[in-house]
């Protein structure tokens, strides 16, 4: 079933370069979809739009059937979105553990473990683990969430090539047992392929 869907969507940097050009796509729950395509090509602009962090200068998203500005970006961003960021946006101040509480009332040390940070370091602050440490807290908090859409931007980045393929694997599970509707704009070509849908934005559009 549809549960995002984009109509038209145009985009343009303030240098007036437009980036997407009439995009329409629609994406459905219990699906991983993986968004292809060459560096500055809009694939993390369209993650934004799609998230409400930003506006798309023409067209609209729906999400079941309704536009995300009826009810206000903010309220899509809070209730509706969980984000992989590349730059990870955690809490500095804050432990892993306290992350993922930030979106979950249940004990956050199952996920954390899923992604492979051990209890020691869930209660560590987050600025005293590695890069590659913070990132596997992004993504544990994003599964944490019960939001309907997960979304991610290259979220194995930094990861070795086990545990990318790893968490990989919770993303689709995510999508597969979960019902949710995961988008990833990625790189990785592993990644892809285990993606249900492959789209790639070339000139502005979205191709399968």
């Amino acid at each position: 079933m549809s549960v995002l869907e984009c109509t038209g969507i145009g985009y343009a940097y303030e240098n007036k370069k437009a980036v997407l050009k009439g995009l329409s796509a629609s994406f459905e729950t219990g699906k991983m979809y993986a968004i292809l395509g060459p560096s500055g090509c809009g694939k993390t602009t369209l993650l934004s739009l799609i998230g409400g962090l930003d506006e798309p200068s023409s067209g609209e998203i729906l999400l079941d059937g309704e536009n995300i500005n009826k009810s206000g970006l903010a309220y899509h961003r809070r209730h509706n979105v969980a984000f992989i960021f590349q730059s990870y946006n955690l809490i500095d101040y804050l432990t892993p553990a306290e992350n993922v509480n930030l979106v979950s009332p249940l004990s956050p040390v199952p996920v954390l473990e899923k992604v492979g940070l051990t209890k020691e370091e869930a209660k560590r602050n987050v600025l005293k683990l590695s890069g590659g440490q913070q990132q596997r807290v992004a993504i544990a908090r994003a599964l944490a969430s019960d939001a309907a859409l997960l979304l991610a931007d290259e979220p194995t980045g930094n990861l070795d090539e086990d545990t990318a393929a790893e968490i990989t694997a919770l993303l689709k599970a995510s999508a597969h047992e979960q019902g949710k509707c995961v988008v990833v704009v990625t790189h990785s070509g592993e990644m892809a392929k285990q993606a249900d849908v492959v789209y790639r934005l070339r000139k502005g559009v979205l191709q399968k």
